[in-house]
């Protein structure tokens, strides 16, 4: 498995063990998919501004977003390529001060989100929605990552 992570926000500092607790998510994502964790999948990390851009630009959507997906499923090489997570890190802050619970869980919630997205799954119909959160929820409470951690 081959996770580039690239931090492209300096809006807030991040303590290294959240790079190790997103390769957990994404790691268990796959083991849950019954997927081969030999992939390719980068991960960006980005402020409220360049989010927009890029969900107006591929969403024709003009607002901020928590987190956006780009799956690729393309093998181009040894280690096929899975696709591309931009989490806004301003967003994920907000967000997890509005729910009360630490940034890292909310890190950690939006990654395991976009990689279900990267390997199909879609929220668009309330079943499919269901199915996806009940798999959201079995890899948080696989790594022990619960809504009531105190805010960080």
């Amino acid at each position: 498995m081959e996770i580039y992570m690239d931090n492209r926000q300096d809006k807030l500092d991040l303590d290294d063990n959240i790079y190790k607790i997103l390769e957990e998510v994404i790691k268990e994502c796959l083991l849950l998919e019954k997927k081969s964790t030999n992939y390719e999948i980068s991960i960006s990390l980005v402020d409220n501004e360049e989010i927009r851009q890029l969900n107006r630009e591929y969403r024709n959507i003009d607002s901020e977003t928590d987190v956006l997906s780009f799956p690729l499923d393309e093998d181009f090489g040894e280690v096929p390529m899975l696709g591309d997570i931009v989490i806004s890190l301003e967003k994920a802050l907000e967000q997890s001060i509005e729910y009360g619970h630490s940034l890292t869980r909310e890190m950690a919630y939006l990654t395991a989100h976009s990689m279900f997205h990267l390997m199909g799954y879609d929220h668009i119909e309330e079943d499919e929605k269901n199915i996806m959160r009940e798999k959201e929820k079995e890899i948080m409470k696989k790594l022990r990552i619960f809504k009531d951690e105190e805010v960080e």
